[in-house]
């Protein structure tokens, strides 16, 4: 069964996704990753060659169901973007044996834990104005509320508020074995 870990940029969907596959001895996939190394590009690049966002987004949800034909991906994590649960992302991953999990927190732990990139998918160094933060605080908010109906379709959400990566797989961890288990036992009535 794969598990999908969606969620708001920032979150910590990658970090924590990750720790989790090493947690329950499985592979683990950054849909992000996957599409740049297929395109040969980095995602801002590729987004630019698209006239619309929605034709970006079926190109990667190629990637994502070429992802899914692999066999070492048949039980593995993998981090979704933020539109993981919507347009044809949420298309393929409906059609899966799958669990997903979205993880949630407030807009300034993401803001604290926000990564910058340029446009070739390299990490850079930022340092933030003070209207610069209440900005992105404010745009946070927005992909909080704008992600939040597609999210409802998780079988399991978990807010990670105040957990480092680790406590936040170990949270996660907890709660997929009990989702699990109670799961079986309705199959089992």
């Amino acid at each position: 069964m794969i598990i999908f870990i969606a969620g708001v940029s920032g979150v910590g969907k990658s970090t924590v996704g990750e720790k989790l596959a090493r947690l329950l001895g499985r592979p683990f996939y950054d849909l992000d990753a996957e599409v740049e190394k297929y395109y040969e590009t980095s995602i801002e690049r590729l987004q630019k060659k698209f006239l619309t966002m929605y034709s970006f987004r079926e190109a990667a949800a190629k990637v994502l169901k070429y992802l899914l034909n692999k066999n070492e991906s048949r039980d593995a994590v993998i981090a979704l973007p933020p539109s993981g649960l919507k347009y044809a992302y949420w298309r393929v991953v409906k059609q899966t044996n799958h669990i997903s999990i979205v993880l949630m927190d407030n807009a300034e732990n993401i803001l604290e834990r926000i990564r910058f990139y340029d446009e070739d998918s390299k990490p850079i160094e930022m340092s933030l104005t003070e209207d610069e933060k209440r900005y992105l605080l404010k745009e946070i908010k927005k992909n909080i509320s704008f992600y939040k109906s597609s999210y409802q379709r998780a079988h399991i959400a978990v807010n990670i508020a105040g957990l480092n990566a680790d406590q936040a797989a170990f949270k996660i961890e907890k709660i997929l074995k009990a989702y699990l288990l109670k799961k079986n036992l309705k199959s089992m009535m």
